[in-house]
């Protein structure tokens, strides 16, 4: 465990020293431009890299739940969203219940349907939504301090998940804005709020 906090310690030091160059942290980029806009510590940003790589490491290993399942998980603060489908609550359950179990995890939301894994045309669909609103974050307006770079954008089966460290003001205004993008079928707001 040391050793990876090192090691992610390292990449994120020689990115942030390297003119903001992307670097490839456990398959996920991560920039030192994204990290200096981000309201998590640096610490926390790796605390949640490494949550995210451990809990994926731990489903894997269990070979009748990973062959079954399809899963995404993300974690901001500690927090951690799993989104994706199983054919069983006893699975999408046992999947909640091993990233419970990862080290620094406070909350788990576990998103998951009950449902056969999506099929490459839903992925491809919600990947262009995601990317679309993105973008419609950037014309959130009445938000002095908003920026776009704290929202992070998941989409899954067209509901749209955002997270991140705000104020109300600017999440309510960013899941306004993303309620607006074509394709979105609906917004869930899992902020954690600063004020």
């Amino acid at each position: 465990m040391k050793a990876l906090k090192a090691l992610l310690t390292v990449l994120v030091t020689i990115t942030l020293l390297n003119g903001c160059a992307p670097v490839v942290v456990g398959g996920a980029t991560a920039s030192g431009v994204n990290i200096a806009h981000d309201r998590r510590t640096v610490g926390t940003y790796i605390d949640d890299e490494g949550i995210e790589l451990k809990a994926g490491s731990a489903i894997g290993k269990e070979k009748d739940l990973s062959s079954q399942i399809h899963i995404n998980i993300i974690s901001i603060n500690g927090v951690v969203l799993l989104v994706g489908q199983a054919p069983t609550e006893a699975l999408r359950q046992q999947a909640g219940s091993i990233t419970q179990g990862i080290e620094k995890v406070r909350l788990v939301h576990n998103e998951m349907t009950i449902a056969a894994p999506n099929s490459m045309m839903t992925r491809s669909s919600d990947s262009l939504i995601t990317t679309k609103v993105k973008g419609s974050l950037f014309g959130v307006k009445g938000q002095d301090d908003f920026d776009p770079s704290r929202v992070k954008v998941v989409t899954e089966n067209g509901t749209v998940y955002l997270m991140g460290l705000l104020y109300h003001a600017e999440a309510d205004a960013a899941a306004g804005k993303a309620s607006q993008v074509s394709g979105v079928q609906k917004v869930v707001k899992l902020f954690e709020y600063l004020d």
